[in-house]
């Protein structure tokens, strides 16, 4: 299984750097994590509706450059579907189970996804309906990850 998460924007914050090592780390033995990064399109803090969607179309392009045509792309969307870590675990073992070896989760940046990386997602997943900071959201996907995988396992996980 290859998993790749394709997100905007670089990674600063040591702790969280920190914390995404160590998951991928206990995932090597389950898994290929690859984390990939596209620049984001640097803009003005006050944006009209037009430029919002400029940057994220720039954004979009970048993302999509890095995903392959035999690729499953689950993009993390506040309007996705919610699923408890059980319910996770067994989407991706069907993925698995179905030849679906290459999927790539999609965490746009801080204005979202642009609807063209929305239309190649073979599905929306949300984390809720409260907003994130899109490098933490890195650190809770990966760590979901890691859990789906012990869950798909039966090895114990803290509840």
């Amino acid at each position: 299984m290859n998993i790749t998460i394709v997100s905007v924007g670089k990674l600063k914050e040591k702790y969280l750097k920190m914390g995404i090592d160590e998951y991928i780390k206990r995932l090597g033995s389950y898994a290929k994590m690859e984390l990939m990064e596209v620049p984001d399109e640097k803009a003005p803090e006050q944006l009209s509706e037009a430029e919002m969607e400029i940057v994220k179309k720039k954004e979009g392009e970048r993302i999509l450059s890095k995903i392959g045509p035999d690729t499953y792309v689950i993009a993390l969307a506040i309007n996705g579907k919610m699923k408890t870590s059980e319910e996770m675990a067994t989407d991706i073992a069907s993925l698995m189970t179905y030849g679906k070896s290459k999927i790539a989760f999609v965490i746009g940046g801080s204005l979202g996804l642009h609807d063209d990386v929305l239309k190649r997602a073979d599905e929306k997943q949300s984390f809720g309906k409260m907003t994130l900071p899109h490098q933490l959201m890195k650190l809770v996907l990966i760590e979901q990850i890691y859990r789906s995988f012990r869950i798909m396992k039966g090895e114990p996980y803290h509840k």
